[in-house]
C-alpha cells in the first residue's frame, strides 16, 4: 500500500464535501508563522509522518500566536519519529471539540467487500475501542455497485446509540466518505477523530489514507513515489526495485532491503523467492544454517522472464552477499523455464560472482533445471538447481557449504555482452526493452532456436532470418512478454545472434555509486 501523509488525505476528503480544519502544509518556522497568522488564532502545529501516538512522541504541539507556532514547528523538524525524519508540519485551527468519533472505509478480505467501521467514541484506536466498548462500534458491509446509501449509513451510526439531529448529520457525512475512499482506491481511509465542534459542525480533525499499490497508475494527480508500507523510508534501491514493479503488472515483484552495513565473509545472502509460504520456509532454512538474509524479494503470480531478470539484477546489486539462494512454493502452476532463462541471463551478464542454489519447483521445472545446468560452464561461480523434491533445508545447507569452500571469485569477467550487430533487426518490447537479431549470425544459424523456442509465436522465417509475424507495435503492446528464450536458447543452442536489452532505471547510477564508496569516496 501507498500511505499518504495526514495534509494529503485532507485534501481528498475536501473533494468531496467533507469539512477539514484551515490551514496547510510548512517546511519551515518561517511558513508555519505564516499560515498561523493568516488562520489568526489558536493552532496545532503536527508532524507529517506515517506513524501513529504522534502526540505521545511531542510531534503535535499547540500555539496561541504566530511566533510560538513558529518555535513549535521549529521543534518538530528535524525529529525523528519511529524510523523517519519529520520534514512537513501541517499547521491547522485549533477546534474546540464537543465530541469525537472513528468512521472509517477499508477493504474487509473476509467480507470480499470495502467495509464501513463507525464508532460513537473516537481518538483512540478503533480496536481498542471494540474491545472495551463494543456496542459503540458498528460495521456496514458496502455493496459497490450501490455504494453506501444514506439511510444505511444512518442504520449504521443508530446501532452506535446516536441519534436525533446529530445522527442525520453523521448519515450525510458518511456516504462522502466512502466516495473519497472508493474514487482514490484506498485500501483504508480513516478519519478519527472525525469531531463535533462546540458551534455544531462535524470535522475531520485527522485522517488516514493508504492507496492500492496496483491503483497507483490511475492516481498520476496524487504523485505517489513509492508505493510500499514500510517503517523507515525506502533505500535507494528499493525505489529502483518499485520502479520496476510500477511499470509493469505482470506478477509481482517485492523487494525489500532487511540488512545494510555488512562485508564480504559476513554469512549475508541474496534471497529471492516465488510465493510467500514457500519463501518464508526458504528463509527459515537458510538461518536455520547460519546464514543471514540481506533481502526479501518475491516474484510470483506468474511474472514474465524479464520482471524475474530485473529481480536478480536487483539482488546482485548489494555489495557484499555472499551467496544467491532462490526458492519458493515448489508448486508454480507457471513454466519454470521463464526464471530459469531469466537468472541464467542475469547470471552471466554480471558475472555472477558469488555461488547460486536455485530451487525451481512447478511446472517444466525439469526443463528450468536443466537451463541453468547448461550455463554453469559459462559461469565463474557454482550454480546448483534442484526442484520441488529438494527441501529447502537441503538447499540452504548446499549454499552454506558452497560458501564455506570459498566458492566466490570476486572481479570475475564475462565474455558474455551484447555484440554490436552487423545487420540488426529489433523492436520494442512493453516494459521499455529492445529485442534485436544480427542477421549476420542469423543466416548461419541452423537450429533457429529463436523461433522454435519463442512462447507467444510471434516470430516467423523470412528466408533464412527471423522476423515478426505481428506489427512491431502489437509486439510493443505486449504482444512479445519478454520471455527471453530468443536470446538464451539463441546463445546456447543458435549462433548467439539474439539479444534483449532490458534497462533498469538508475541501477547503473547506483552501481557506480556503491563502488564509489567501497572505494572511500562519499560522493
Amino acid at each position: 500500500m501507498a500511505k499518504l501523509h495526514e495534509y494529503q488525505g485532507k485534501a481528498l476528503l475536501a473533494q468531496f464535501g467533507i469539512p477539514i480544519p484551515r490551514g496547510g502544509v510548512a517546511a519551515s518556522a518561517g511558513e508555519a508563522r505564516t499560515l498561523a497568522a493568516e488562520i489568526g488564532g489558536p493552532v496545532v502545529i503536527k508532524a507529517q509522518a506515517w506513524v501513529t501516538g504522534r502526540a505521545g512522541m511531542g510531534a503535535i504541539r499547540f500555539a496561541d500566536d504566530p511566533a510560538a507556532a513558529g518555535d513549535a514547528a521549529a521543534a518538530i523538524l528535524g525529529m525523528t519519529i519511529g524510523h523517519f525524519p519529520v520534514e512537513q508540519v501541517m499547521v491547522e485551527e485549533r477546534l474546540d471539540i464537543a465530541q469525537e468519533f472513528y468512521a472509517g472505509v477499508i477493504i474487509d478480505d473476509q467480507s470480499r467487500a470495502p467495509v464501513m467501521i463507525f464508532s460513537s467514541l473516537g481518538g483512540s484506536g478503533v480496536e481498542v475501542i471494540a474491545r472495551e466498548h463494543p456496542d459503540r462500534v458498528a460495521r456496514q458491509a458496502i455493496d459497490i455497485r450501490l455504494g453506501l446509501r444514506d439511510f444505511e449509513a444512518r442504520e449504521l451510526v443508530r446501532r452506535t446509540g446516536l441519534h436525533g439531529d446529530l445522527l442525520l448529520k453523521l448519515g450525510g457525512f458518511l456516504p462522502k466518505l466512502y466516495d473519497a475512499a472508493r474514487h482514490y482506491d484506498a485500501r483504508a481511509a480513516e478519519i478519527n477523530p472525525l469531531v463535533l465542534t462546540a458551534d455544531g459542525r462535524l470535522m475531520a480533525a485527522d485522517c488516514r489514507f493508504t492507496i492500492d499499490d496496483y491503483a497507483v497508475f490511475r492516481h498520476p494527480e496524487l504523485e505517489i513515489s513509492f508505493a510500499r508500507e514500510l517503517d523507515r523510508p525506502p533505500t535507494p534501491l528499493e525505489k529502483i526495485a518499485w520502479d520496476v514493479e510500477r511499470g509493469d503488472y505482470r506478477g509481482t515483484f517485492f523487494f525489500i532491503q532487511m540488512e545494510q552495513d555488512f562485508a564480504s565473509g559476513e554469512g549475508v545472502v541474496g534471497f529471492h523467492g516465488a510465493g510467500g509460504g514457500g519463501s518464508m520456509m526458504s528463509m527459515d532454512a537458510l538461518q536455520a544454517h547460519g546464514l543471514r538474509i540481506a533481502n526479501f524479494v518475491d516474484t510470483s503470480g506468474n511474472p514474465p522472464a524479464s520482471k524475474v531478470y530485473r529481480a536478480a539484477r536487483i539482488i546482485l546489486s548489494q555489495p557484499g552477499i555472499d551467496g544467491y539462494f532462490a526458492s519458493g512454493s515448489g508448486v508454480a502452476s507457471q513454466e519454470q523455464f521463464h526464471s530459469a532463462r531469466a537468472l541464467v541471463k542475469a547470471f552471466m551478464e554480471e558475472p555472477l560472482a558469488v555461488p547460486a542454489v536455485i530451487r525451481l519447483g512447478g511446472n517444466a521445472e525439469e526443463q528450468a533445471i536443466a537451463t541453468l545446468r547448461r550455463a554453469q560452464p559459462e559461469l565463474p561461480v557454482p550454480v546448483e538447481a534442484y526442484g520441488k523434491d529438494d527441501s529447502p533445508d537441503f538447499c540452504a545447507a548446499r549454499l552454506r557449504d558452497l560458501i564455506a569452500e570459498g566458492s566466490a571469485a570476486p572481479g570475475a569477467t564475462s565474455g558474455y555482452a551484447r555484440r554490436n550487430p552487423q545487420e540488426p533487426y529489433s523492436f520494442e518490447t512493453i516494459t521499455g526493452g529492445t529485442v534485436t537479431y544480427d542477421y549476420a549470425r542469423c543466416r548461419d544459424c541452423e537450429s533457429k532456436a529463436c523461433i522454435t523456442s519463442c512462447v507467444p509465436q510471434i516470430l516467423s522465417l523470412d528466408g533464412d532470418v527471423p522476423v515478426l509475424n505481428i506489427t512491431r507495435d502489437a509486439a510493443k503492446r505486449g504482444g512479445c512478454i519478454e520471455c527471453l528464450a530468443c536470446e538464451v536458447e539463441c546463445y546456447f543452442e543458435g549462433n548467439k545472434g539474439g539479444y534483449v536489452d532490458l534497462p533498469i532505471a538508475g541501477l547503473d547510477a547506483y552501481r557506480a555509486q556503491q563502488e564509489k564508496v567501497t572505494h572511500g569516496d562519499p560522493h
